[in-house]
């Protein structure tokens, strides 16, 4: 076990949704992993958590999988009511709930981004009534996701979109300048917040071993095969309207009538799988493009990664995805939409190339570029891996511990 960094208690609220299978408690493996993170730098880590009456998914994993370290964490379960009525009717007990964790609590720190059952944003309400300095945390402009959907889905998620966007985006700005400190996960989000926070930071959230970072062999094997055959193109996400699937395919359609031999897979599953497959078929790509939908094993993902010469991403909404840090590690260049997130992982070593918003055109012509000039290519993929390298699981949550500790 390592050494713990801080005798005091570190109190969080985590968005990731509890469920119950066997008589016990399962979560996402990564949340657990972040648990184990979070009490190698804490004596204690009170945990405030949503807790899902609904399946578990099948490849969530029993908290005992945070091993050692599961016995310095509490769990708090809180319910799941992202319905008004069901958070107006939970909100007295849970607002207990939460004032007698933070008076337990050294540091604290909250998740926010919502608005009816958010909880986080409760919890930072509480802690100001009370007197208590805490963070706030976030990794996407909720409130302009959320209003960048307003056209997507049915009609129930539009109106709620339309309705929530505006109050989402109030909350947030009231919530940021009443925290003593703002931890905003890349510059995209730092951005969009900072103005509103007396002290943002920009912090990093991955869950990647060192181990998970392609080698040095690894590295030279792809350099050195990156010169001649098929251009291989690869994305790891939701196919959900926030991430572009159709551009993405768009860009397939344009490289195939461009000429350009290549061989691409987009892992995941989400509302525009269906439209993407079709498009697939009316282009007839189905021996170029696949698309498999989720991919359970997290390894199968990471080696896709590795063996592709590009990652490919449409993001269209305020976020920092954890996929382009993911990809760099891999030794696999990020060509997409231009971003503040996506800049500051490749300003250094330049492992990427970035394109206006929506300009499907200009993403395309910037991937048959590179297809055609393989020298280049190589240079990307070492460039790639040098923006890739500083970021790794224990060194992202002991800078975001020692930040905690500093400033409050």
């Amino acid at each position: 076990m390592a050494m713990i960094k801080d005798d005091k208690t570190l109190l969080i609220y985590a968005p990731v949704p509890l469920h119950h299978r066997d008589g016990e408690f399962v979560l996402d493996d990564q949340a657990c992993n972040g648990l184990r993170l979070w009490a190698e730098n804490f004596r204690k880590v009170i945990v405030l958590m949503p807790l899902s009456p609904e399946t578990a998914p099948a490849n969530w994993v029993p908290l005992s999988a945070v091993g050692e370290n599961m016995k310095r964490v509490e769990i708090v379960p809180l319910p799941l009511a992202y319905r008004p009525d069901k958070f107006l009717r939970h909100l007295p007990k849970t607002r207990k709930l939460i004032r007698a964790a933070i008076g337990r609590a050294d540091y604290m720190g909250f998740a926010i981004g919502g608005l009816f059952g958010d909880w986080g944003s409760v919890a930072s309400i509480e802690a100001h009534r009370m007197g208590r300095k805490f963070y706030v945390w976030t990794d996407r402009v909720e409130s302009e996701v959320t209003r960048k959907m307003a056209n997507e889905g049915s009609w129930r998620q539009r109106l709620r979109s339309r309705l929530y966007h505006r109050p989402m985006a109030m909350l947030e700005r009231a919530l940021i300048r009443r925290a003593e400190l703002g931890l905003f996960h890349g510059r995209q989000t730092y951005e969009a917040y900072a103005r509103y926070c007396r002290n943002p930071q920009i912090v990093h959230d991955i869950h990647l071993d060192k181990a998970d970072h392609i080698g040095a062999e690894a590295l030279a094997a792809k350099v050195a095969g990156a010169l001649d055959g098929r251009l291989k193109i690869c994305y790891a996400g939701r196919a959900d309207p926030m991430k572009g699937p159709l551009d993405w395919i768009g860009v397939m359609e344009r490289l195939s009538a461009a000429g350009i031999d290549f061989e691409a897979v987009w892992m995941g599953e989400g509302s525009e799988l269906d439209a993407m497959r079709a498009r697939v078929a009316a282009a007839g790509l189905q021996d170029r493009v696949r698309l498999p939908g989720y991919t359970r094993e997290r390894v199968m993902v990471l080696d896709e990664m590795r063996a592709a010469h590009v990652f490919l991403f449409c993001h269209k909404t305020p976020e920092s995805p954890r996929n382009l840090i993911e990809a760099l590690a891999s030794g696999t260049p990020i060509v997409g939409y231009d971003g503040a997130f996506a800049r500051e992982l490749t300003d250094i070593h330049g492992g990427g190339i970035l394109v206006a918003m929506d300009d499907v055109a200009g993403l395309a012509d910037a991937v048959i570029a590179v297809a055609k000039d393989r020298v280049r290519l190589q240079g990307l993929i070492q460039n790639a891996k040098a923006d890739g390298a500083p970021y790794d699981d224990v060194s992202v949550f002991r800078h975001r511990s020692e930040v905690i500790r500093k400033y409050l």
